[in-house]
């Protein structure tokens, strides 16, 4: 049986993320990171040229990076699909979104509010003070949904249309939106290039992963989930977290959405779905629907690899 070195990469890589998750020293995300704060340090302005400056610098150079390390491999099938699969596992982050969750599960399972509070900044950025059981559940699940495609869903679609270079520019991309784009009095024009190129990196990925959530919901309810998405997959102020969260809301039969608090400001999102709000116990159900979808995923992309042109398989 033959198969694209692309493909085969992407799944190693997936495989890589089940088994190790994310690379504990020297993750080279981190690195990425490091290194966009000290070039913001030089080009900050409240600007959006500026912004668009920055942004373009930064994943410009990732991208010439990926280019430039698979033509290095250019008609070596087994090394680029190793460098593929290196690349994949470097760029995922669905274990450690699994992780975070169920840490937050145990938390809350054990009446531990102040842990469960302390740690919910590994997920999202809302503000975690005063909230209850409930409400960290519900927040818990919203960044599970959304998140499933930020960090798995995305990259995999990008990896499977663009290779080594859509892996990495597309996790330029989404780091520089989570460092930078916010609409706050530093970020609003300097971070808007980012946060409008993390929103086209993640259209279709997000979409996709409405529907594979949807074709993933447990069995009876997957009619209701496709008519939350349709219904309500819209109605988010992000033109991709709703779609995530919609097919999620639907799927488990809770309702998302509400009140959420960001820095002393209170948002007032809207409801997504018709069901109970959420409890403790649909953070792991959350989880669980998560995983299906990234393997569910992860094989339609490898499909989609093996068909993109190549210059050898094996």
């Amino acid at each position: 049986m033959r198969i694209s070195s692309r493909a085969a990469g992407l799944l190693a890589g997936v495989a890589l993320d089940v088994l190790l998750g994310d690379p504990r020293r020297g993750h080279p995300v981190a690195a990425f990171g490091r290194a966009a704060g000290r070039v913001e340090k030089v080009l900050y302005g409240d600007s959006r040229v500026r912004g668009a400056v920055y942004t373009g610098v930064l994943v410009g150079g990732v991208l010439v990076g990926g280019v430039a390390v698979e033509r290095g491999v250019r008609g070596r099938p087994l090394v680029r699909a190793g460098v593929t699969a290196l690349a994949t596992w470097a760029v995922l982050g669905g274990t450690s979104l699994g992780r975070e969750g169920r840490v937050m599960s145990g938390f809350l399972e054990d009446g531990d509010l102040a842990a469960a509070r302390g740690r919910l900044g590994h997920l999202c950025a809302r503000d975690p003070a005063g909230l209850g059981a409930d409400e960290l559940a519900r927040a818990t699940v919203e960044s599970v949904a959304e998140n499933t495609s930020d960090a798995s869903i995305a990259p995999l679609v990008w990896g499977a249309v663009a290779g080594v270079p859509g892996l990495l520019a597309y996790r330029a991309v989404n780091t520089l939106d989570a460092m930078v784009g916010y609409r706050n009095a530093r970020y609003e024009r300097f971070g808007w290039a980012s946060a409008r190129l993390d929103d086209v990196a993640n259209w279709v990925p997000a979409r996709l992963t409405g529907i594979v959530a949807v074709a993933c919901a447990p069995r009876g309810r997957r009619s209701e989930a496709w008519r939350i998405l349709r219904r309500d997959g819209a109605s988010h102020p992000s033109p991709n977290a709703g779609r995530c969260e919609a097919a999620f809301a639907g799927a488990l039969g809770v309702r998302l959405g509400g009140a959420n608090a960001y820095g002393g400001q209170v948002e007032k999102r809207p409801e997504l779905g018709d069901g109970r709000a959420p409890e403790v116990a649909d953070i792991r159900r959350a989880v669980r629907l998560s995983r299906r979808v990234t393997v569910v995923s992860a094989l339609l992309c490898a499909v989609v690899a093996g068909t993109a042109r190549e210059r050898r398989a094996w």
